[in-house]
């Protein structure tokens, strides 16, 4: 028998704590919400009832060798094309679109303040 999986959420460590909570609420819409009380700083922002994506404090950014290590992107799935792509642009955000081959899938890429690479996904062209 196979385990049914989906992504829970996605964990960053940043030394511009505050910049990227304000980043992810402006640009993407997600809420600090709820966090255990860790004994280290961090915020938890949600969309909707989930936590989906954790950022936890650090004193300094990592070096070249250990931001070689994190990941490569991160995606999340939206609705409004139009709409989020203006937001982008009065906010602006640089943004790459880019239709997936052989699928109605459009890809809006963008990074936040540490230069985490962010794809959200819509079910339309652009």
């Amino acid at each position: 028998m196979t385990a049914h999986l989906t992504l829970d959420h996605v964990n960053l460590r940043t030394a511009r704590l505050a910049e990227m909570v304000a980043w992810y609420g402006e640009t993407l819409g997600l809420v600090e919400g709820w966090r255990p009380p860790f004994p280290f700083p961090g915020a938890w922002l949600y969309a909707g009832d989930c936590a989906v994506v954790h950022l936890v404090g650090v004193d300094r950014a990592p070096d070249a060798e250990e931001s070689s290590l994190r990941i490569e992107h991160f995606a999340l799935r939206g609705e409004g094309m139009a709409a989020f792509l203006a937001k982008l642009e009065r906010l602006g955000v640089p943004a790459r679109v880019a239709a997936v081959p052989g699928a109605t899938l459009t890809q809006v890429n963008i990074h936040d303040p540490d230069g985490n690479h962010i794809h959200v996904d819509f079910a339309e062209r652009a």
